[in-house]
């Protein structure tokens, strides 16, 4: 990469941490939650127009990489995004168009009203009682059935993000001839969206009933290997982009228990100079290193080349799932009794790290993944 594009890279990067800073700051993001609010739609057009929906779409819809390496630029703005415990669908919106990009004609408006922001798409894969499935390749219980000149899709989706705010739905489903992606409008016939429950204050979810659907030929974006292909493209995507935002929450709640160790003082002493705190605060910053490393690894992997990045990203996913929950455990134990308090902002980040963990592939289930790939491989 040339010092040119590293300097792009670093600016968009930096634009888009002032633009959190000065949009969504912590009060913020407590007010969105108090509301119920995900995200305000007039912020995520602004958002978009900053390039957080471009990287993945092809020139010719509008988009484009700065530096050539779409996913690393993402993967740098995500870490920002995860420093600010920032709203927004930004991981399922750039998982739906790297799906979209690689489909027929005929899906130009969606794309570009998702790259510009007017339209929020998210990608509906999970069932309610199973994991991950592009992790394992069981077939979707979710049904796209013949009916006449069209189609019926009929099935239920859980843990989709931002679905309560959501335009479009990119349903992975099966169909008599195999693997089938639809994008559906939330306004449809048969759709019903229940919100969930969920730990973070604004990374919301809910659950989808597709009840006899009516789905068009032009609705169906990929069908057999290249809706494979494209839910494993996804699948990474999200994977990476979530593994990124997990290291930038953790470095925040790890810069900030650093701040409050020199600001406290207790026998006259900070507490950063007692020799048992720092070899705990050493500890987490070598994890929060090698959790920075193996995403940025696994994001470099899918630019270089993305068929065989499965493994480097299921590493990321596996390892900082595991350990940034622990780090951020350690700065809560760390901040003594203040950190627990719903007033200390620490929660937040807690809440978007425990959530992250979960969303797109647990720890095991990349572990499972990874043991996979490496029998095939023998």
């Amino acid at each position: 990469m040339t010092s040119h594009h590293t300097a792009d890279q670093r600016l968009f990067q930096s634009t888009a941490r002032d633009f959190l800073a000065e949009t969504t700051p912590i009060p913020e993001v407590r007010r969105l939650g108090e509301a119920g609010l995900g995200f305000e739609r007039d912020w995520w057009r602004r958002a978009a127009d900053l390039g957080l929906t471009a990287m993945l779409v092809p020139e010719r819809f509008g988009g484009g990489s700065i530096s050539g390496r779409p996913v690393t630029e993402l993967a740098s703005v995500a870490e920002e995004l995860g420093r600010a415990c920032a709203p927004g669908p930004f991981v399922t919106v750039n998982a739906v168009l790297a799906g979209l990009a690689g489909a027929a004609a005929g899906f130009e408006d969606s794309i570009g009203a998702i790259l510009a922001g007017e339209s929020v798409a998210s990608w509906a894969v999970y069932e309610p009682g199973h994991g991950f499935t592009p992790l394992t390749d069981a077939r979707p219980r979710t049904r796209l059935e013949r009916d006449g000149d069209g189609y019926r899709l009929t099935g239920v989706k859980d843990r989709v993000e931002a679905a309560d705010q959501a335009d479009l739905f990119l349903v992975t489903a099966d169909s008599a001839e195999g693997p089938v992606q639809v994008l559906v409008p939330a306004g449809a016939v048969g759709v019903t969206v229940t919100p969930a429950w969920t730990l973070d204050l604004v990374r919301r979810t809910a659950r989808i009933s597709f009840t006899d659907v009516a789905v068009g030929e032009a609705n169906i974006v990929h069908r057999g290997d290249a809706a494979a292909a494209a839910v494993r493209a996804q699948a990474r995507i999200a994977a990476v982009l979530t593994a990124a935002e997990l290291v930038g929450a953790v470095d925040r709640a790890l810069e900030a228990t650093l701040g409050w160790l020199f600001d406290r003082y207790t026998f006259g002493r900070p507490l950063a100079s007692y020799q048992a705190l720092k070899h705990r605060m050493a500890d987490n910053k070598t994890w929060l290193e090698a959790c920075r490393a193996t995403a940025g690894a696994a994001a470099a992997a899918c630019d270089r080349d993305p068929g065989a990045a499965a493994e480097a990203v299921s590493v990321a996913k596996s390892y900082v799932g595991a350990k940034g929950p622990v780090i951020a455990q350690d700065c809560v134990q760390l901040h003594g009794g203040i950190g627990v308090t719903w007033e200390h902002d620490l929660h937040l980040f807690l809440r978007r790290i425990t959530l992250g963990r979960a969303l797109y592939g647990t720890p095991e289930e990349h572990r499972r993944h990874v043991t996979d790939l490496l029998d095939r491989a023998a």
